[in-house]
């Protein structure tokens, strides 16, 4: 876009109307005002806005259709600096003042659900029902300069994004993603069946174990290798989780080892944890030392330095780089260790995830890393492992709620350890539900422990939980027509997968209280259910709204009449999937095993006129589309 922003400006002030609905306030006690890219947002120009500006004794008056801005032209205070909300809302205190909290604010999400057993405090979104307005802070972002590095925020210097949008929740996460980057569009095969396990395999059980699941008819697409495929010893006293040398004990030929997964058409990803840095017995050290000016002959570790350029280039081109040219497609980034940084205010984990983002694409291909949320702007860098999930009812029950408002802050792909990872019990029951939620997620990657009690393979369990299991993931297969499509609407139109049902209903008191009832794509309406059935009945259930109009059931074919609150009960191999009538949604035809089809099978859900706009590529290229806006 080549329209001015329309600016205005003082000696040390400037505001930046971006939108009827959404102004940036920037203070700059030193007079130098930010320009470039910055850790959260990316793109400033918008067309310029209609308005009307009075300059008085107090200061100044801005005013557009959607708010009422006062500015003293003085340092940002509570007195001196306050926005009327003009926006729909629900609330009556809809006047923001320098410094106030967003205590109505409807959520965004968090870093991880690591050891959480239940719900988790979130971090704000930028939508709230009540108040209509919400605050992004820019003030502490570094800088993105020319040369691919990183400047901090000069002493003093404010930034403030101000969203005013009241009820417009989609118009807002549009201009979000306008103003902060688009998702990028994921490839094609993170949308399929992944397998994980924290478990110490060897190159032929792992091979085994993936014709297994071939014979079993169950198609996967990732192929996950967690921490132990690599030395975690050098024979000494040091045992750690960060390592870049292949185990030689458990794949032999590494190469050879990937080879033959690509063959059965499985990306692979291995897991890393780069917070120990480089040990002496890593097959890359003597190179990585020299290039660093170091000693190779003294035998110490290289510190993971991520304040350090020259580090950051051994680490690509010497850790990651022979790896990649194996067969490692991209990388599970496992960041554990907290927020200390040689960088005074920066997050090592953001470093890692747009480090690696940035190097991800340097062949044409797509960005694309599992890796664990890092704050407003890391929908940049998808997808998000949400953590160490607790095997419980209690943690399931939590985890739609979690995935849909996430959205809220534009992070749309996470991916959670589906049937939980640690502590708890076998229970067949809550493994199906789990999964069942896990095909109507953004990202369904199974995950267990080493414990071979708590394995994921459909086989583990008894003859009836293993056909659902596995009906349920041939189903994530065969709606990988419809889930890219969504993919594509994600980045070049600004909507995530999963969206709260107030998205669409913004005025239904009904649609804030279905926490865990949601939007999967812009044709279906997902309930998963979270509780445990009935000993009595063989059923379970969840609570429901149903806007009006007709909604099909898409596994019994039941037809409901909308317009109010529901109980839906189900049994063990069935949730409620709803389709409003007109819905249409093309499946992967029954005999399909590629990830690409040639033939599909089209849904049609009968009673009214329905659209659906199909988005098909080779599913790994790059691909950039217009911003959000620029879309219309």
């Amino acid at each position: 876009m080549n329209e001015p922003t329309t600016v205005i400006q003082g000696e040390r002030y400037r505001l930046m109307l971006l939108t009827p609905q959404l102004i940036r306030l920037e203070y700059a006690p030193d007079g130098i005002f930010e320009d470039r890219p910055t850790q959260k947002v990316q793109n400033r120009a918008f067309p310029p806005v209609e308005h009307r500006l009075w300059r008085t004794e107090r200061g100044i008056e801005l005013s557009t259709a959607f708010m009422n801005v006062f500015y003293d032209e003085g340092p940002f205070s509570y007195g001196g600096l306050w926005i009327e909300n003009r926006s729909e809302c629900r609330g009556i205190y809809c006047t923001w003042h320098y410094g106030d909290a967003l205590t109505e604010n409807l959520g965004g999400t968090a870093r991880t659900l690591d050891e959480a057993d239940g719900p988790v405090p979130l971090e704000p979104g930028i939508l709230s029902r009540l108040q209509g307005y919400s605050v992004l802070d820019d003030s502490t972002s570094y800088a993105l300069t020319e040369d691919g590095w990183i400047e901090p925020p000069r002493p003093g210097h404010q930034d403030l994004y101000f969203f005013s949008y009241g009820y417009a929740y989609r118009q807002a996460l549009a201009d979000f993603f306008h103003l902060c980057g688009p998702t990028p569009l994921l490839p094609r095969y993170a949308l399929g069946n992944w397998w994980s396990r924290f478990h110490a395999y060897t190159a032929e059980e792992y091979l085994s174990l993936m014709d297994r699941f071939e014979k079993s008819g169950i198609p996967l697409s990732v192929a996950v290798i967690d921490m132990n495929w690599h030395i975690s010893s050098d024979g000494s006293d040091h045992k750690g989780w960060t390592g870049y040398t292949w185990d030689k004990a458990l794949f032999p030929e590494p190469a050879a080892f990937l080879k033959a997964l690509h063959q059965k058409g499985l990306r692979v990803t291995l897991n890393l944890h780069p917070a120990e840095g480089i040990q002496p017995h890593e097959v890359a050290y003597p190179q990585a030392a020299a290039a660093l000016g170091r000693d190779a002959a003294r035998g110490q570790r290289i510190p993971f330095e991520p304040g350090n350029r020259a580090f950051w280039r051994v680490y690509f081109d010497l850790l990651h780089r022979p790896l990649e040219r194996q067969g490692v497609d991209f990388w599970w980034i496992d960041w554990q260790q907290g927020r200390a940084c040689a960088i005074e205010g920066m997050d090592p984990l953001w470093l890692l995830n747009h480090f690696h983002a940035q190097d991800a694409v340097r062949e044409g291909r797509r960005a694309f890393i599992l890796s664990r949320y890092a704050g407003a702007g890391s929908h940049r860098y998808p997808a998000g492992f949400s953590g160490d999930s607790v095997i419980s009812w209690k943690s399931l029950q939590f985890q739609p709620y979690f995935t849909a408002t996430a959205s809220n802050i534009g992070y749309g792909w996470w991916s959670h350890d589906i049937g939980g990872h640690t502590h708890g019990k076998r229970d067949d029951e809550l493994q199906t539900r789990w999964l069942q939620f896990g095909v109507f997620s953004p990202i369904l990657r199974m995950h267990s422990t080493s414990n071979p009690f708590n394995g994921k393979e459909p086989w583990r369990y008894g003859p009836e939980v293993c056909g659902i299991m596995t009906a349920f993931l041939r189903l994530r297969h065969r709606l990988l027509p419809y889930l890219y499509s969504m993919n594509w609407r994600c980045h070049s139109l600004g909507e995530p997968l999963i969206q709260p049902m107030y998205y669409a209903w913004p005025r239904e008191d009904a649609a804030y209280q279905v926490p865990n009832e949601y939007l999967f794509g812009n044709q279906l309406i997902a309930v998963p259910i979270t509780s445990p059935m009935s000993p009595e009945l063989r059923l379970a259930s969840a609570d429901a709204w149903l806007p009006d109009g007709l909604y099909h059931d898409l596994f019994t074919g039941t037809i409901y009449h909308g317009g109010g609150r529901r109980r839906l009960y189900r049994p063990l191999e069935s949730i409620p999937v709803l389709a409003k009538a007109g819905g249409i949604v093309p499946l992967m035809a029954p005999e399909e095993k590629g990830a690409i089809p040639e033939a599909l099978e089209i849904l049609v859900f009968v009673g009214a006129d329905g659209a659906f706009d199909l988005y098909e590529d080779d599913g790994c290229l790059l691909y950039t589309s217009p911003s959000p806006r620029d879309r219309g």
